[in-house]
């Protein structure tokens, strides 16, 4: 800390302490009061003598780390430092490297995500080693992390935004939601489980109806969301409010907004598959997770409901970019336009337009103040609303290329007695990104001031997000336009979605005095008469570079440049029922473009194939005109309803006959296929789909070298929706097959449908499966498991002298069970095991996800079995199962995922802690391999056991 330094500058600048709002008279409103200058000038003169090393440091965090904003009382340096003394901040770099990963432990950071692609890294930072880190060659900048919101709209103003205005412990969230998952399991075992609601979305937007008529539930197609988090998945599964659902491992995120967008989409597509990334992890992991939604989950329809605070209006950022790829690759793309409010309804927190120079000098070293009056007059201020004034993020952008502005503008936030008690000044020098940030603390008064340090005139972008701009008592008034809607949902290719009530209104006035809000039709259906809520953000978008910085219209990036996106597109419903506490009702854009996503499922799943531009078309085209006459730029073309866009596009019921497991039965009588064999494949073929599959076939090969397969094809007739058809082929293997190598089976299923042709591929185990498993356990010591870091910690297991696996048993051992977090006697310590995900990994680099976040706020994990013939899913358990024993299924087979190639080598298991506050340590686990039986030894096989530690589990 420099504090002494920050004292002996503020003396040279002849600085007294500011006064507190009210304590003096109000500026002018086209001046800056004298603390205000003095103020200004402190800061300015830290951010010019800044070292090299100090320019590549957010502003707030060198303030903060010099003790400037401790020495000008009532100064907010709008970092929160824990009382640890450590920030959090995301470090982007020219390249993540082991070293540079080294280098951060090293210097007491705790890694919370990585992005390889960015070159980013999200951690946990002592704030007196900011410095040191930003001075490392390989850095190319430390900023406060980016932070982020959903745009969920909530019933309470004040409070956390995330959690509804309620505080809710780590441990009192784990207490509710394992009680509410053991009443719905208990609800089923007892057959007493109520029906499960259903979002009046489904009945406004005619989605009821569209299934009936057109037949049509969503089969066929993935749809996924990103949010928060999924934390009450299971409970909700549990009641039967939604079905399996494809979490990306370690991407189950804090939260359930997710889980409440997944039954929204359940609700109206009740077929489609479903899957879930978060979106909270740091800016550039929401980016990875929409890519890998897309193409490693094959996710057809995405949508989100986030946006970060750094995301530019004027060019397509990293999350912009990945919705940019996986549009490109095919899929539908969904996101809340936002609840910023708009300037139609009076509710409008945003201003945009050109620089122009209020001839008003500021401070002692640069800068002029931006007069937002204009050719009006010169107000050098935008006041903001007392009513909305606490725990408003405001975002400065303006019109320079990420990454390379050369044009300085700051922004200050002050009291209605002029003094300034925020700020926000970094460095733009030519490789900097042209964005500014402050967070309000709330009071009466407060007024926003920007100040071009350096440079050229540029097109702002001024956004009090949740906030409103709103005329002062002391005669400011306030500027706005339209336009708030910001970020990826303005990407070209994506669906940016406004938010309609579909039932009751929202309860509660946006600010007092404001006009009631509007209520929706159900159990009607949406109409031309149906209004917009209040809060969603309105558009359009001007955008002045293409993704990669180059400029729309080179040498124009003022008000008269640029590309206009007309952003939003569609309307959908909000104000819905979800089982999820907290999430009923469900209001916000973040309910509406779920909705829309369901329906965009719809229509794929009955036009199979059908190209984005024509889905887009249909939407655009047949929606209902809502609010003024004609396109408008907070509802765009207006409410969707399911059953006109299914009839624009002519959707029918799709069949989707799909190739099931197939049983072997060999022609010996033997009970496994052996080297040599001939035997029969009864092949199972199910319909899946909505309509009837009709001449179906299926052509079963085999890549296997010497494999033969007869017939090579057999027709399967005609299928039913639901019903299965079954034929026989003969295979026939060569007596040179390798015991353990499987014999890989390619099943091609044709019929009559636009899902046609789909195919399969099985492997069949070759060879007696020994009935004997082989122990291997981990006889290292204890390694510790990083709290809420993805690197995680690991433990190696060698395997020698199995050869192939035929079945693979994963063991977490110790010797007493206890739910003391501390305990040395269990396999896994951890006092919080529902943070964990634990991966094990084959030499083959297979990979199967072992736990994923299961188990509460439950201690420890001792003698316990996961196989895959288990009777219980590890995925039930909760808090009150602890410590955690017994035998159950894991998350993913280990089994159908691990065997078939050489278990030999050296085995890894991992557990990632996913949360922060928790610890613990791996200490004893074991794999329980199976090989298989080698001719000579068919009659008596041996039992061969490795060296265990702490007495594994041996699975029953």
């Amino acid at each position: 800390m420099f504090t002494a330094g920050a004292a002996a500058l503020l003396a040279a600048l002849g600085l007294v302490s500011p006064p507190a709002a009210g304590a003096a008279t109000a500026s002018a409103p086209d001046a800056f009061s004298e603390i205000a200058q003095q103020q200004i000038a402190a800061l300015q003169a830290v951010k010019a003598g800044r070292t090299a090393a100090e320019s590549k440091m957010d502003s707030k965090l060198l303030v903060a780390a010099k003790g400037v904003g401790k020495q000008l009382n009532g100064l907010q340096s709008g970092t929160t430092v824990s009382a640890t003394g450590t920030v959090l901040v995301d470090i982007r770099a020219s390249k993540v490297s082991p070293d540079l990963l080294a280098g951060l432990t090293k210097a007491g950071a705790g890694i919370r995500a990585v992005s390889d692609r960015y070159g980013s890294v999200r951690a946990e930072v002592p704030l007196d080693k900011v410095g040191e880190i930003a001075a490392r060659g390989d850095v190319k900048r430390v900023e406060q992390a980016d932070e982020a919101m959903t745009a969920r709209q909530l019933a309470t103003p004040a409070g956390d935004r995330e959690t509804g205005g309620k505080t809710e412990t780590k441990q009192q969230k784990a207490d509710r939601i394992a009680g509410e998952l053991q009443k719905a399991v208990s609800a089923k075992s007892q057959r007493a489980a109520a029906a499960p609601l259903v979002s009046e979305g489904d009945r406004a937007h005619n989605a009821d109806l569209a299934r009936q008529q057109f037949g049509v539930t969503g089969v066929g197609v993935k749809a996924c969301a990103l949010s928060d988090g999924v934390n009450s998945l299971a409970a909700s599964q549990a009641k039967g409010e939604l079905p399996d659902v494809d979490v990306i491992p370690g991407q189950e995120g804090d939260g359930d907004e997710g889980t409440a967008m997944l039954e929204i989409i359940h609700d109206l597509a009740p077929r489609a598959a479903l899957g879930f990334a978060s979106a909270f992890n740091s800016d550039a992991s929401f980016a990875d997770n929409i890519r890998k939604l897309r193409f490693e989950s094959h996710c057809d329809v995405i949508v989100d409901d986030v946006l970060y605070f750094k995301e530019s209006p004027f060019q397509d950022w990293i999350i912009a970019q990945a919705v940019n790829d996986v549009t490109a690759d095919g899929a539908l793309y969904f996101s809340s336009a936002g609840n910023e409010g708009n300037v139609a309804s009076g509710t409008s927190g945003h201003w945009e337009g050109d620089f122009v120079d209020s001839g008003k000098p500021v401070g002692k070293f640069a800068g002029v103040a931006h007069n937002f009056a204009g050719a009006a007059g010169n107000q050098i201020y935008e006041p903001l609303s007392a009513a909305s004034s606490s725990g408003v993020p405001v975002t400065l952008h303006w019109s320079d290329p990420l990454g390379a502005s050369a044009n300085d503008y700051d922004l200050y936030l002050l009291n209605s007695a002029g003094a300034v008690v925020s700020f926000s000044q970094n460095v733009q020098d030519g490789t900097q990104d042209p964005y500014e940030r402050v967070t309000t603390a709330g009071g009466t008064g407060l007024r926003l001031a920007i100040v071009k340090f350096s440079g050229a005139n540029r097109y702002l972008s001024l956004s009090a997000l949740r906030g409103r701009f709103s005329d002062s008592a002391d005669g400011l008034k306030a500027y706005t336009t339209p336009g708030v809607t910001v970020g990826h949902s303005a990407a070209r290719d994506a669906f940016s979605v406004a938010a309609a009530p579909a039932a009751k209104a929202f309860g509660r006035a946006l600010e007092p005095g404001d006009p009631a809000n509007p209520a929706g039709p159900y159990p009607g259906s949406f109409s031309g008469a149906t209004k917009a809520e209040r809060f969603t953000s309105d558009g359009p978008r001007r955008m002045f570079y293409e993704a990669n910085g180059t400029p729309i219209t080179p040498g124009n990036v003022s008000s008269t440049g640029g590309e206009i996106r007309n952003k939003p597109e569609i309307t959908a419903a909000d104000g819905v029922t979800t089982s999820v506490t907290g999430f009923n009702p469900f209001f916000g854009t973040s309910a509406a473009a779920p909705h829309a996503a369901a329906i965009a499922a719809l229509v794929l799943s009955g036009n199979p194939g059908l190209p984005p531009a024509e889905v887009r078309e249909a939407l655009i085209n047949t929606a209902i005109d809502i609010e003024t006459p004609g396109r408008d730029n907070f509802t765009g073309a207006g409410v969707i309803l399911a059953d006109k866009v299914l009839a624009y596009t002519g959707a029918s019921p799709q069949p989707l006959a799909v190739a099931k497991q197939p049983t072997v039965t060999p022609a010996d009588g033997g009970s496994a296929l052996d080297p040599g064999d001939t035997a029969k494949v009864t092949l199972p073929v199910t319909n899946d789909g909505d309509g009837v599959a009709a001449s179906t076939s299926v052509v079963l090969t085999s890549p296997t070298p010497g494999v033969t397969v007869a017939p090579r094809a057999k027709s399967y007739g005609t299928i039913s929706p639901g019903q299965t058809g079954v034929n026989d082929f003969t295979i026939t293997v060569p007596a040179s097959q390798q015991l353990g190598v499987p014999v890989v089976l390619n099943a091609r299923v044709t019929f009559a449908g636009s899902h046609s042709p789909t195919t399969s591929v099985f492997s069949l185990p070759v060879g007696t499966p020994s009935p004997v498993a082989q122990d291997f356990a981990y006889a290292g010591a204890p390694v510790a498991i990083p709290d809420d870091s993805p690197v995680g910690a690991s433990v190696t297991i060698p395997v020698t002298g199995v050869g192939r696996a035929s079945k693979v048993t994963f063991s977490v051992d110790g010797t007493t069970c206890s739910t003391d977090a501390t305990s040395t006697a269990v396999g896994l310590n951890h006092s919080y095991v529902g943070d964990l995900v634990g991966t094990l990994t084959a030499p083959s680099g297979a990979k199967a996800t072992v736990f994923q976040r299961n188990g509460g706020s439950g201690k420890n994990l001792c003698k316990v079995v996961f196989a895959d013939n288990a009777a219980a899913a590890f995925s039930t358990v909760t808090s009150v199962n602890a410590p955690f024993t017994g035998t159950y299924r894991p998350t993913q087979s280990l089994s159908g995922g691990l065997t078939g190639a050489a278990a030999d080598g050296t085995w890894t298991f991992s557990v990632v802690d996913a949360a922060g506050g928790d610890a613990g340590s791996i200490r004893a686990v074991a794999l329980h391999i199976n090989g298989f039986v080698q001719p000579a030894a068919a009659g008596a096989p041996s039992n061969v056991r490795g060296v265990t530690n702490n007495g594994p589990v041996h699975p029953q």
